[in-house]
């Protein structure tokens, strides 16, 4: 389950070269895909179920690391759900790509040692389908389907590190990890798993009046 030496790892610094990232809740991520993931964008941002979460190894515990994540469009379509069939089917070009944007892991930058003693987790980060959000929240567009990507960035304490910066970092994609933006979840045995599944969805299985 460890995503070690990816492609273009050759040429990277020392200090990102053996890095290697394992996804954590891998089986429950899996289990979703099978279904095909979908993951809900609202105006005021959304938090992501299941959550990113990775266990690292390979650093340096001495130097410093920004951790970062970014998504990127798996195709150029927007798509539509078919309720008769229970599939995703295209029905168009994309939209123009929403503006590009990174998500910070708030612990960063620590050492290499710290980011390896726990699991990180990405559970600040947010979706939005607000092309105007000044919160810093992720914009992607409602029926586009993306990849996470993860990001390991050493911090080069040398004067012109940024001639090395295309060095200084290593990239992690999880196949598994793919979803569908949605406004509203489409496929009903998404939003049944996403319930039996989410410690937050607890009032849903209870029956609870609980917000």
């Amino acid at each position: 389950g460890w995503a070690g030496e990816g492609p273009g790892a050759s040429g990277k610094n020392r200090h990102v070269c053996h890095a290697a990232a394992r996804l954590e809740m891998g089986s429950l991520w899996e289990e979703f895909n099978r279904l095909g993931t979908e993951m809900i964008v609202t105006k005021a941002g959304r938090r992501m179920f299941p959550t990113f979460q990775v266990k690292l190894s390979g650093l340096d515990p001495l130097s410093d690391y920004v951790l970062l994540m970014d998504f990127i469009p798996l195709d150029d379509k927007r798509y539509r759900y078919a309720f008769h069939s229970s599939s995703w089917l295209a029905a168009g070009r994309a939209e123009p790509a929403a503006p590009g944007r990174v998500h910070f892991h708030p612990d960063s930058p620590a050492k290499g040692a710290q980011w390896m003693r726990q699991i990180v987790s990405f559970d600040k980060l947010k979706l939005t389908n607000n092309l105007l959000d000044d919160n810093g929240h992720i914009i992607l567009n409602s029926m586009h389907r993306y990849q996470p990507r993860f990001h390991v960035v050493f911090v080069d304490p040398r004067r012109d590190s940024e001639r090395f910066a295309h060095q200084n970092f290593k990239s992690f994609s999880f196949p598994e990890t793919q979803f569908m933006a949605v406004t509203a979840y489409q496929n009903h045995r998404i939003t049944q798993l996403k319930i039996a599944s989410n410690p937050f969805a607890k009032g849903f299985r209870d029956g609870d009046p609980e917000p």
